[in-house]
């Protein structure tokens, strides 16, 4: 397998991402300055988490980057999870932070200057935020990075408090009604705590491997696709996904006279076959199970010698059957693999 590159690009946006997140908080900060408004102070803390989460990212980024080593055998990927379980956590207790000041504002308001230029700041932040963010997620979904989707997940869900913040502002700038800032960000504050909670889930299910349904299902479909018919069945297949490096392995059901030579070419063309579909960083683990002669009623190969029975059906692979400890064949429940 090659050197992660795919990891190192990772890291280096982490390092973006983690300079804009001060230079935002610095903004903040100083329209907080100008203004006295508890609203955007809010907004300023939430930004120390920022500041804080991203480079916690960053550092995750750098580990997942590291090569195996003794110690690491599958590498250091899976403190994705760890980052991201820890961001989840800060944007949820940003939340709670945000109603806690929205609700002390509403007991005791007070007295607001220069409003205009706070907005404006305000608002350059948010559009920043909102940008890098969503870049960050569509890097991270295609680089398989959940530490660097969950940074960018962060980054939205401040835009989304920050709106509600500049509502509330803009709302007390026309009609003075001070109370509306408070009001405003106690709603953006539940859909902060909401979009922590989902990071936290995602996180800890990376945590336990528990399964990815949406990854296995993609890796079914294209195997079903690409299947060759010296590949007469799959199963037992697991998959887990530590940082950028998808492990992968299962049973393959190959012609029994085949020999070692042969068999490892299967494998190597199967490997190849999925490296061009989800990039190089793809490490498989196949064990090679012989032909039994209940295998050839849905072995299409046409170039056997030694078949017992005529081919009947082939079994279409789905994420339910290929997943099953147990060889495929007509006499199966092809949807649970059971007999």
């Amino acid at each position: 397998m090659r050197a992660n590159t795919t990891a190192r690009e990772n890291y280096q946006f982490q390092k973006i991402v983690a300079f804009v997140g001060v230079t935002l908080f610095v903004i903040k900060v100083g329209a907080w300055y100008l203004t006295n408004s508890v609203a955007i102070l809010t907004d300023a803390l939430e930004s120390v988490i920022n500041v804080i989460s991203g480079f916690v990212g960053l550092y995750s980024l750098y580990l997942s980057a590291l090569p195996r080593d003794k110690n690491h055998p599958y590498g250091h990927g899976k403190v994705e999870f760890l980052s991201a379980s820890v961001e989840g956590a800060l944007i949820v207790l940003a939340g709670f932070i945000i109603i806690y000041e929205a609700i002390r504002n509403l007991k005791s308001p007070q007295p607001i200057s220069q409003l205009d230029y706070g907005i404006l700041l305000v608002g350059i932040t948010a559009v920043v935020n909102y940008v890098l963010g969503w870049y960050a997620v569509k890097k991270g979904k295609k680089n398989k990075s959940l530490a660097l989707v969950a940074s960018g997940r962060h980054l939205q869900s401040d835009t989304y408090s920050t709106i509600g913040i500049i509502i509330g502002l803009v709302l007390m700038y026309l009609t003075d009604y001070f109370w509306l800032d408070s009001a405003v960000a106690f709603v953006f504050a539940l859909i902060i705590i909401i979009t922590g909670y989902k990071i936290v889930r995602g996180a800890i299910s990376g945590i336990m491997d528990e399964t990815d349904e949406e990854l296995l299902k993609s890796v079914v479909q294209n195997l079903q696709e690409i299947r060759r018919d010296n590949w007469i069945d799959l199963h037992n297949m697991r998959i887990i996904k530590y940082g950028s490096v998808l492990h992968f392995d299962c049973h393959m059901t190959i012609p029994w006279y085949f020999n070692i030579v042969e068999g490892h070419e299967e494998v190597e063309l199967l490997q190849a076959e999925v490296c061009k579909s989800f990039g190089d960083e793809v490490e498989l683990f196949v064990h090679m199970d012989d032909c039994k002669s209940f295998s050839c009623k849905i072995c299409s190969k046409t170039d056997c010698a030694v078949r017992q029975f005529p081919f009947e059906k082939q079994i279409e692979w789905t994420r339910e059957n290929i997943s099953s400890n147990k060889r495929h064949t007509l006499d199966t429940d092809t949807t649970t693999g059971r007999e």
